[in-house]
């Protein structure tokens, strides 16, 4: 059974040297941009598999706030408890990039520069340095500035979370990948071990709030609720750490990593403080171009497709899956923003209301491999839209 639009090959063609970033503003002022880049390095041939309409869904980008928090205790005594050494490794860390303001500092020589979500010392730093050891990791004030980044060839990939064991899935990272045209290169898991932080000479039973990130107060939620301590949501966990240091938050604590206490001169109150010791964070790597699959490893494929409106739609695409022995190691369900109810009268009694999803899976296969190639054309009969969004190596 073969494709109904088969994959077209093309060159990849650079962005204009000249890019200017001057003009996009922002709530940053960035270092000078070093945009040298060898262009006839990223002449790749790339496959786009059209096998379907291009879609863009718009991105609401609702993230919380700095909390307005003070210490009670006055500027002088927050003084006494500043933290040593803080303000020197604040000055050296980088600026994170914004949505609006994306200029940062050049590029380390031949490093590959990594973009994550979050301040230095977040654990989407890890992770990109546990994808690339030797990179570059280039903080990110939000998810979209992170996609915007390799967009406009500021940074080479991207890292960014797409699920955790415990928390689920990072829903608004599904909607990016969909607005955006970036390719899933590679995956990586990691251990995510949160540590509750606080000033030097602070006791636990001292604290009265604790700031973090919704998805780290949801990783640890009985831990938190034994201790009775007043939540307040922040961008990310490292930042939260930034806050209490920089504020000299005393009755204040922070969710975050063990590097992240180094790094702002915090103490390690209690550590691995998640509900679940198998505390698992699935990241995406995500670059301008894809990666050629192969067959001499294991491959995963990430695609997302809409159905129409039909009885037992759903569980046909699904058989096209099963009935080539291919395994499905992730489904997930989203709505279509541009077509979010749809309404039908199949009778005299009124009308029924329901809603047009999106469906992303991840199979185990490779696009090289006949099966994945059948499957795909198999589904396209009846998918309304389709989209391959990568093929890449698993990380086991």
């Amino acid at each position: 059974m073969a494709l109904k639009t088969g994959p077209i090959w093309g060159s990849a063609t650079p962005p204009h040297p000249h890019l200017g970033l001057a003009d996009l503003g922002g709530r940053r002022a960035g270092r000078a941009l070093n945009l040298r880049f060898d262009f006839e390095r990223f002449r790749k041939w790339e496959c786009l598999a059209v096998l379907g309409q291009r879609a863009t869904i718009p991105v609401e980008d609702e993230k919380p706030l700095r909390p307005g928090v003070e210490s009670p205790g006055g500027a002088d005594e927050a003084k006494e408890t500043e933290p040593r050494a803080f303000h020197r490794d604040l000055n050296s860390l980088p600026r994170p990039l914004s949505a609006t303001d994306p200029s940062s500092s050049p590029s380390n020589g031949g490093k590959v520069r990594v973009a994550y979500q979050g301040a230095p010392g977040a654990y989407g730093e890890e992770a990109a340095m546990k994808a690339y050891p030797k990179c570059e990791a280039v903080p990110c004030d939000d998810f979209e500035a992170a996609f915007k980044a390799v967009e406009l060839w500021l940074v080479e990939k991207a890292v960014l979370p797409i699920e955790n064991s415990v928390g689920g899935s990072i829903h608004h990272n599904y909607d990016l990948l969909l607005g955006h045209r970036l390719h899933i290169v590679g995956e990586v898991q990691m251990v995510v071990n949160h540590c509750l932080l606080g000033l030097p000479g602070v006791r636990k039973d001292e604290l009265k709030r604790v700031l973090s990130h919704p998805q780290a107060f949801a990783q640890c939620d009985m831990t938190l609720n034994e201790l009775g301590l007043l939540r307040i949501s922040t961008e990310d966990t490292a930042g939260a750490a930034q806050i209490v240091a920089s504020d000299g938050l005393k009755n204040t604590g922070a969710i975050a990593s063990a590097r992240a206490a180094v790094i702002y001169g915090l103490n390690i109150l209690e550590e691995k403080i998640q509900d679940d010791c198998d505390n698992i964070t699935r990241f995406l790597i995500l670059a301008r171009e894809p990666i050629i699959p192969g067959l001499e490893r294991p491959y995963k494929t990430s695609i997302v497709f809409s159905l129409d409106e039909g009885p037992g739609v759903l569980f046909k695409a699904l058989a096209v899956f099963a009935l080539r022995d291919i395994s499905l190691s992730k489904i997930e369900s989203r709505p279509q923003r541009k077509r979010p109810l749809r309404i039908v009268d199949d009778s005299n009694k009124g009308s029924a209301k329901y809603f047009d999803y999106l469906f992303y899976i991840d199979f185990e296969a490779s696009m090289a491999e006949p099966r994945a190639q059948y499957a795909l054309g198999h589904l396209q009969e009846f998918a309304r839209f389709l989209r391959v969004l990568g093929c890449y190596p698993i990380n086991r």
